[in-house]
């Protein structure tokens, strides 16, 4: 049986050191645009308090994630989003009106990870922010769409419930394993868009349309 440790670190060990250099900064982008397209308000909760009891160092420009007022309002609309995002119907009108927040929020945040590196890097880490943002967030609202056409009261709640699992989990990869989060957020990209051509196609067959 191959040794995937030797082997996977055998891969680190290839890549390039400015690479390498900015790893954490890479995976904190990441996290930041993807987080912000599931759980815009947790996922800016967490940093800001992980950096707070300095277990985590924020970019300059993301400092103020860690300051009391920014974590009491992001912490307060998390709980809103917690229990908002749990109900059938009232999550998809919140999925709506949190479309022109999340996404902008994760252009923002992304760019904002490369601030110090100057303008040209943080405007590509916003455009490519923007997008993940966007990709996440339709992904997750396309499938919630349908899923609350399911007369199973519960699958909602599970579907919301693994979402919140899936934030906290992604949080942790991209502090504790950068490299890995990358590698598992290259494949949830792929995998969202995937499932947007599906969900798409199940509301045209719902709505009776013919896909294309």
């Amino acid at each position: 049986m191959p040794d995937f440790a030797a082997l996977f670190a055998a891969l680190v060990g290839q890549l390039p050191e400015p690479l390498m250099r900015h790893l954490p900064d890479l995976a904190l982008a990441g996290a930041l645009a993807w987080g912000a397209g599931l759980r815009l308000y947790l996922v800016v909760f967490l940093f800001g308090l992980l950096a707070r009891l300095g277990w985590w160092e924020l970019p300059e420009h993301l400092t103020l994630l860690a300051h009391p007022l920014v974590l009491g309002a992001s912490g307060f609309m998390a709980i809103v989003e917690l229990f908002a995002d749990k109900l059938p119907w009232l999550d998809t009108l919140w999925d709506g009106l949190n479309t022109f927040v999340r996404i902008p929020a994760g252009a923002a945040l992304a760019a904002a990870v490369f601030g110090d590196s100057g303008a040209a890097a943080a405007l590509a880490a916003g455009l490519l922010g923007g997008t993940l943002t966007a990709t996440t967030h339709f992904a997750k609202s396309g499938t919630r769409a349908v899923v609350n056409t399911s007369p199973e009261p519960l699958s909602n709640l599970a579907v919301s419930m693994g979402e919140d699992v899936l934030v906290l989990g992604g949080t942790w990869l991209a502090v504790q394993h950068p490299l890995l989060f990358l590698i598992a957020l290259l494949l949830f990209v792929i995998g969202a868009a995937l499932l947007i051509r599906l969900v798409v196609r199940g509301l045209r067959r719902l709505f009776g349309t013919k896909p294309a």
